[in-house]
C-alpha cells in the first residue's frame, strides 16, 4: 500500500487575507483561522509526521496479521472457558449456561464424548450431528431437544424427560431409555441397534404420540416391557404386535396406533 504525501499549499499573507475582512469584529475569527492554516501548512512539511502515517498503516497491517495468527488460540480458549461452564456445573440441577457451552462446542465439531449432564436443564438445546457417545443425560430436562443425526450409542437417558425431542437418524445402539419420557418425540429413522448383552433398554419408557417412522433394527431391542405405546403412529410393520408380544403396553384411554 502506497501512501503520498499530503502537502497543505501555504496560506497568503496575513496582511493581504486582512484586508478581504469586511467588518473588524470578523478579524479575531479570521486570525484564529489563519494561524490554523499556516500551522497546517507547517506541519505538512513535516517528514516525522509522514513517518507516523506509514508506521500507523503498518501497525493495523500487522493487527490484522497477529489476529488471524492467534485464531487458532482464541478458539482454544473459548472452547476451554465452555467446559469449564459444563463441568462447573456437574450434578447440579438448572441450566448454569451449559447450553449455550454445549451447542458452541458441538458446532466447532468438538466431541462431547462421556459428557455428564445428569438433571441438567436442557430444553430445546441443539446438539444434531453431536458426538455423545456414553454421554450421561439421567433425569436430564431434554423437552424440545434436537438429537438428529447423533451419536448416541451407549448414552445414558433413564428418567429423562425427552418429550417432543428429536432423535430423527440418531443412533441409539445400546442406549439406556428405560423411564424415559419420549411422549411426541420424533424417531424417524433413528438407529436402536442392541449389541451388547444389556442392549436397547426401553423399559417403562412412554412413547405416546411418538413417530417411529422407518425405525431402524427394533428387533433387537432388549426390553421393553411396560413401555406405553398409546398413540404410537408410523411404526415399522410388525412392531407394535412385537412389542406388545415383550412386555409393552397401550393405554385404553388412548388412541389406537397407526400403520403396526
Amino acid at each position: 500500500m502506497t501512501i503520498e504525501p499530503h502537502y497543505h499549499p501555504p496560506p497568503e499573507p496575513w496582511r493581504q487575507h486582512r484586508s478581504k475582512i469586511t467588518r473588524k469584529w470578523h478579524t479575531p475569527w479570521y486570525f484564529f483561522n489563519w494561524c490554523c492554516d499556516y500551522l497546517a501548512y507547517l506541519l505538512s512539511r513535516w517528514k516525522f509526521l509522514e513517518v507516523l502515517e506509514y508506521l500507523g498503516s503498518l501497525s493495523i497491517l500487522l493487527a490484522v496479521i497477529f489476529w488471524f495468527a492467534e485464531g487458532p488460540e482464541r478458539i482454544k480458549e473459548r472452547h476451554y472457558q465452555a467446559w469449564q461452564v459444563i463441568n462447573t456445573a456437574q450434578g447440579k440441577g438448572g441450566n448454569g449456561g451449559r447450553i449455550d457451552a454445549l451447542q458452541e462446542l458441538n458446532q466447532d465439531g468438538v466431541s462431547l464424548i462421556g459428557v455428564d449432564l445428569m438433571d441438567a436443564f436442557l430444553q430445546n438445546v441443539d446438539l444434531n450431528h453431536g458426538q455423545l457417545n456414553r454421554a450421561i443425560f439421567g433425569s436430564a430436562d431434554l423437552r424440545g431437544a434436537d438429537f438428529s443425526y447423533a451419536q448416541l450409542q451407549d448414552a445414558h437417558f433413564i428418567y429423562a424427560n425427552l418429550r417432543n425431542a428429536h432423535l430423527d437418524h440418531a443412533d441409539l445402539t445400546d442406549a439406556m431409555l428405560d423411564d424415559a419420557d419420549l411422549t411426541g418425540a420424533s424417531l424417524k429413522g433413528a438407529s436402536l441397534v442392541g449389541v451388547s448383552l444389556d442392549g436397547i433398554d426401553l423399559s417403562n419408557a412412554d412413547l405416546s404420540g411418538a413417530d417411529l417412522s422407518g425405525l431402524i433394527s427394533w428387533k433387537t431391542i432388549e426390553t421393553i416391557s411396560g413401555a406405553n405405546l398409546s398413540g404410537v403412529h408410523n411404526a415399522p410393520d410388525g412392531f407394535f404386535k412385537w412389542a406388545l408380544l415383550h412386555g409393552a403396553i397401550e393405554s385404553s384411554s388412548a388412541a389406537p396406533a397407526t400403520n403396526n
